[in-house]
């Protein structure tokens, strides 16, 4: 379950809870879901009981306890816990990142794109400027992977070289600009703007950025937030971590690696549990304990209140386990279920990717996918040590189930960086 289907469910309680007359409130639109905040548990959280609380006369308390029943017991929901003053901590079903890597590795690179128009048309104007036009350039594709419409022109400027509103011509055979005369584009004066154009106008780039290259130059404008001044310098060539560009083309590269040795290896992809530190998934049910002579769990606290102290810098957050019972409540009997339920962290920035597609596509940001993919990359760094199988040791269905997590994180990145106009690398 993806964030934006976990958002329509909780809009769905909501809904129930209306029609059902415990709660007078007009529907909002959304619901916005995130990740659980200091003192939260599970998978998401949200605050929408906070929300509706005022408007339904109500405690917030008392709202978040309407959701939790309605909320309990729908597909992909596994647990909903009300933590601090009314927020919703949403705990999905074991098999919702299994079936999220499943759709990613189904959809490809075309993860978070929709399949059907819109029926939405957007005009975009640029000045004829290089960083305008690049910017202008990506927020076409990402309203077209959006299902919008889209035509795009740039400003005419005989000093600049953008005459008849056609790019530069580097512009065009070094960064590759789609923009100016050519399928779903047009050309003409600033003035000529139909009503409803969306103008295009980032802070422009102190320089050119030819020198760098197709992929430096692009991620050099992109980066930045359109408000900020891009920095245009030899720092985006740098083959090194401190290098956010690298570390997103390193990461896929790492990720194609890793599956053509697996492939050598004679296994495939297949989505599975994975732990948090990408070992092997550990059983949802407490094994049982051999019990001393007075019939307690060998190793259990002699009395509730002698709980163990956690080592030191160990999360003391309610929900968040400890080293020394990753899963599995220290006081669970044989046979009872695991009451929390870990996500690797990749599970959130993969979940996430159609939300910030969307997003960025609404609101002409191609800052914030250029951000997604680096928080993506630095997930999946980490995991690909322990997808190969090591010395004599077999592959499993622990390692096919990591695989499959890998190469869904880099559907992710292929997808992410065709949109920013950048080569996702084989090899590097």
């Amino acid at each position: 379950m993806t964030p934006v289907e976990l958002s329509r469910t909780v809009l769905g309680a909501v809904r129930r809870a209306v029609d059902d007359g415990v709660l007078a409130v007009a529907v909002p639109e959304r619901v916005k879901v995130t990740a659980p905040g200091p003192g939260g548990c599970g998978d998401y959280a949200t605050n929408i009981a906070l929300q509706l609380a005022r408007p339904a006369g109500e405690p917030p308390l008392q709202v978040a306890e309407i959701l939790r029943t309605r909320l309990i017991g729908r597909d992909g929901v596994r647990d909903v816990v009300v933590t601090g003053p009314g927020f919703l901590n949403i705990t999905l079903a074991d098999a919702a990142g299994v079936d999220l890597v499943a759709e990613i590795l189904r959809r490809g690179p075309r993860y978070g794109f929709v399949d059907q128009p819109g029926g939405e048309a957007v005009e975009l104007r640029a000045p004829c400027e290089v960083r305008a036009v690049v910017v202008m350039d990506v927020v076409a594709r990402l309203l077209r992977s959006q299902g919008v419409a889209v035509r795009t022109s740039i400003g005419v400027s005989a000093s600049t070289g953008c005459e008849g509103g056609l790019p530069v011509g580097e512009w065009v055979s070094v960064l590759g600009v789609q923009g100016g005369l050519g399928e779903g584009a047009a050309s003409g004066e600033a003035s000529s703007c139909p009503p409803g154009t969306v103008t295009i106008q980032p802070v422009p780039a102190p320089a050119s950025p030819l020198h760098l290259g197709r992929d430096a130059a692009r991620w050099a404008l992109l980066h930045p937030a359109a408000h900020d001044r891009p920095r245009i310098s030899d720092e985006h060539l740098v083959q090194r971590e401190g290098n956010p560009l690298f570390r997103v083309r390193y990461a896929h590269a790492r990720i194609r690696a890793v599956s053509r040795n697996a492939a050598d290896l004679g296994f495939r992809a297949e989505p599975g549990a994975v732990e948090p530190d990408g070992g092997p998934a550990r059983p949802t049910v407490a094994p049982a304990r051999p019990a001393d002579a007075y019939g307690h769990p060998v190793g259990a606290p002699a009395h509730p209140t002698d709980t163990p102290t956690p080592p030191t810098g160990t999360p003391t957050h309610p929900g968040v386990p400890t080293p020394d019972a990753p899963h599995a409540h220290p006081y669970s009997e044989p046979g009872e279920a695991d009451p929390v339920a870990t996500p690797h962290p990749l599970h959130h920035p993969l979940a996430d990717h159609p939300r910030v597609l969307a997003q960025a596509a609404a609101h002409r940001a191609p800052d914030r996918l250029a951000r997604h993919l680096v928080s993506v990359a630095d997930a999946v760094l980490p995991l690909l040590p322990s997808v190969l199988p090591r010395g004599a040791e077999k592959p499993s269905a622990t390692h096919r189930a990591r695989l499959a997590l890998a190469e869904a994180a880099g559907a992710v990145l292929a997808g992410g960086l065709s949109l920013l106009g950048i080569d996702a690398p084989e090899h590097l």
